[in-house]
């Protein structure tokens, strides 16, 4: 995938907050500790340093949801990371996106902080951001 493939998928995906860009992709993908996996229909960005592992960001086109594409990165990245070395995994997820935080209970994750105001919505309003992680071993 080029950074120009996953700036498109995300800017579909992410249509309440501003989408990343294709510089933007390009740009974390020249850092030797980014990774990403999946396609163009669905595909996880993460970071793995040391033992711990951050998911940057997961995008499913909307013409590809509700089939499991979702679940199945999750699954890739956090295999991944586990060969990359990663014992624990982090996350944040806006608070009122709720399919988000339902697919990464189902991956194990539990709230272990609050960033308050972290996420900025199109209509300048303010979403609180979960911090989840989940035990990689």
């Amino acid at each position: 995938m080029t950074p120009q493939d996953l700036a498109q998928t995300h800017a579909a995906a992410f249509t309440q907050s501003r989408p990343w860009t294709d510089r933007e992709f390009a740009d974390l993908l020249d850092n030797r500790f980014t990774h990403v996996v999946g396609n163009t229909e669905s595909f996880a960005l993460f970071q793995v340093i040391a033992d711990e592992a951050e998911l940057l960001t997961i995008a499913t086109h909307p013409s590809h949801q509700r089939q499991g594409l979702a679940l199945k990165s999750m699954r890739e990245w956090h295999a991944k990371a586990r060969n990359l070395g990663a014992t624990r995994a982090f996350l944040d997820v806006a608070s009122d996106n709720s399919p988000a935080i339902a697919l990464y209970e189902q991956c194990g994750y539990t709230p272990c902080g609050l960033r308050k105001g972290y996420y900025l919505r199109e209509n300048a309003e303010k979403i609180d951001a979960i911090v989840m992680e989940c035990n990689l071993v």
